[in-house]
């Protein structure tokens, strides 16, 4: 907060803590973090893009920076088949592309919810849905950058947008605009195992494929 080069690891980021009860649940944590003046928040999604954002916190100079990593063991994503994890550097960046023509539907996520994003992804271009995923661990980061690289991660014309996340919805709203849509979680939840607590609030590949039909229906774009 005052220009210093201090770096803070922070574990268990979600609901799928286990089952200590359900003011365990650090919902609203993220939020906060992300609410405090020169902090640069990162939430990677593998372990490659948690190397390049200790690779960031190591060469920041002008403040602190928070990684936030998943309790959960998560799979190494295939990056012959993606984008590389340099793309961290720039707060946000296009993981896999739509295939099938231009994208109709972004699904935006952060850490462990990527690997949900592009399981949904998977069912929405067997749907015959161009599908882009946008990993978007760093908003700090992602605001930074120039309006040119934003509008071709996020294109203003695609409005039909959803943006993944197992916390506070809060923040969301500037990156899927009046258009689109948050799975979050906005209250306290239960105690369960975390496979299932997830599940309970929709964190699966089927109602994201269900969220995002229903924008586009909603946006005329579902022909």
């Amino acid at each position: 907060m005052m220009g210093v080069r201090l770096i803070y690891i922070f574990t268990h980021d979600s609901i799928a803590v286990g089952e200590d009860g359900p003011t365990h649940q650090p919902v609203e944590q993220l939020a906060s973090l992300r609410a405090m003046p020169g902090l640069t928040v990162i939430r990677p999604a593998d372990g490659n893009e948690t190397a390049v954002a200790w690779q960031v916190a190591l060469e920041r100079r002008d403040g602190p920076t928070t990684l936030v990593l998943s309790r959960q063991s998560l799979p190494i994503l295939d990056r012959s088949l993606l984008a590389p994890a340099e793309g961290v550097r720039r707060g946000g960046y296009i993981l896999a592309e739509a295939a099938g023509g231009k994208p109709r539907l972004i699904l935006i996520a952060s850490g462990s919810e990527i690997h949900l994003a592009l399981a949904a992804r998977e069912e929405l271009q067997g749907d015959g849905i161009p599908t882009r995923v946008v990993s978007l661990p760093s908003w700090e980061l992602f605001d930074s950058q120039p309006t040119h690289y934003r509008d071709e991660v996020l294109p203003p014309a695609i409005t039909a947008r959803l943006a993944i996340e197992a916390g506070s919805s809060q923040g969301w709203h500037r990156y899927v605009g009046d258009g689109g849509d948050i799975l979050g979680v906005d209250a306290f939840g239960a105690s369960a195992p975390g496979a299932e607590v997830m599940e309970s609030f929709g964190f699966t590949p089927a109602n994201v494929r269900k969220r995002g039909m229903a924008l586009l229906e909603r946006s005329g774009e579902n022909g």
